[in-house]
């Protein structure tokens, strides 16, 4: 896939390709604490209801990643943003989880976050903690164990942060 990469906010047309990216994330088991099964609703769901905004990167009219962005917690804890990652198969390699990522910073300091914390990054996940630290996201938490994957075993999840 070649061409320049647009981010743009996912809207309801938007269904079948988000679960096209998020089908084979879910499916495989090893990066979303999520039911392997669940259904292309209850996925569409999870990715954009509630205090989520998701965006789609796009590339040659074909989406090849998605994020979203929220609160992290209410109230008190409003300030600081939280968002989840995922890039289609075919597109990993190709700097669309950098692009995203560039992107979900500058969207959130525009929103007035003044940081953003990713709760639960499974240690197994060299690619993305790479990627985090190199923008400047620390381990400030560890937790043992929280994750079964299902060709691992248990293994830790990471909470990782930087301020905005």
């Amino acid at each position: 896939m070649t061409g320049a990469l647009e981010l743009r906010p996912a809207g309801p047309a938007d269904g079948a390709a988000l679960w096209d990216i998020l089908r084979p994330a879910f499916r495989a088991g090893d990066s979303y604490a999520v039911d392997r099964d669940i259904s292309q609703s209850a996925a569409l769901r999870y990715w954009t209801e509630g205090e989520k905004t998701a965006y789609l990167a796009v590339r040659s009219d074909q989406a090849v990643g998605s994020y979203y962005i929220r609160p992290n917690q209410p109230g008190g804890g409003a300030h600081v943003c939280n968002c989840g990652f995922v890039t289609h198969p075919q597109a990993r390699g190709q700097r669309v989880a950098r692009t995203m990522l560039e992107h979900a910073l500058k969207t959130a300091k525009a929103a007035g976050y003044s940081a953003m914390q990713f709760n639960f990054v499974l240690a197994s996940n060299a690619a993305a903690i790479h990627l985090w630290q190199s923008y400047g996201f620390a381990e400030v938490g560890r937790l043992p164990q929280a994750f079964e994957h299902p060709a691992l075993g248990l293994i830790d999840a990471l909470v990782m942060h930087r301020a905005l």
